[in-house]
């Protein structure tokens, strides 16, 4: 099976891919991995590739290209593309959208010293604010190169929520959902923790429990917030219970920004 992973800055999509390589045996393309095999191609260093891309989009179409290219040749191989966009040009694949809370991100890249100077934040507001910055630039560049809404969770199997799951739990769930997924037109679909929705575990997280409740809960996106419409009895249960994720789908449209999902209640 291909999954093609992608999702808001700080929702941990490096971790995840690293176990799903580690513990289930998926290849990992990542679009640097990409541009390093196009470089080789090309007989140039991963710098020239680099510059190259920032002069001219014909390169963004080659990384694309490669991606559908890959998917295409290694149809029986479990792959996994770490990639914004690979969703839009592999062919077949389980597409995933990983999703975090803008402050539990900003704690993330604030606190996570690996990343360096050139991610170097004075305070968590600052990097909350950047993020969202950097995102809303994300949005206006792929419409505008790609004319795709990369934040309509529609183009999505899967939403996953990221924000107070361990990236072992993450990774078990992305990789059970990917198991039991059959059908590509089935998409918008989102698996978020209670705690996101206002509810804090009552105790702590059942081990032995079902990744989430089989009843789905509606939800509405408005003033920056995700809001319970239905199934509000669901989410306390689920909460109480110290199940990980209720599943949920949006009742109106798209997340008008890609980290204004916040919660009021956190």
């Amino acid at each position: 099976m291909h999954i093609t992973l992608t999702g808001n800055l700080g929702s941990g999509k490096s971790t995840v891919c690293k176990r799903l390589e580690q513990e289930y045996g998926y290849e990992i393309f990542s679009t640097g991995k990409i541009i390093r095999q196009i470089a080789d191609e090309m007989g140039i260093s991963v710098l020239e590739m680099n510059d190259l891309m920032t002069k001219d989009h014909k390169y963004d179409k080659m990384i694309d290209d490669a991606s559908a290219r890959i998917s295409r040749e290694n149809p029986q191989k479990n792959i996994l593309f770490d990639s914004r966009l690979a969703w839009n040009f592999v062919e077949s694949s389980f597409k995933v959208f990983l999703s975090v809370d803008l402050s539990v991100a900003a704690m993330r890249v604030f606190s996570d010293a690996k990343r360096g100077k050139v991610e170097s934040y004075k305070s968590v507001e600052e990097a909350k604010e950047q993020l969202r910055m950097r995102a809303e630039n994300e949005d206006r560049r792929y419409r505008e190169l790609y004319r795709i809404d990369y934040f309509d969770f529609n183009n999505y199997n899967l939403i996953l929520d990221s924000s107070y799951a361990s990236p072992e739990l993450v990774s078990e769930v992305l990789f059970s959902e990917a198991k039991r997924h059959t059908n590509d037109e089935d998409t918008g679909r989102i698996l978020i923790s209670p705690k996101r929705l206002g509810y804090s575990w009552e105790r702590e997280k059942n081990e032995q429990a079902p990744y989430y409740p089989s009843e789905e809960v509606l939800l509405l996106y408005e003033g920056g917030e995700f809001k319970i419409f239905a199934g509000e009895e669901t989410v306390r249960a689920a909460a109480a219970q110290g199940i990980p994720f209720v599943a949920a789908r949006l009742k109106n449209s798209r997340p008008a920004s890609v980290y204004q999902m916040e919660s009021s209640h956190i």
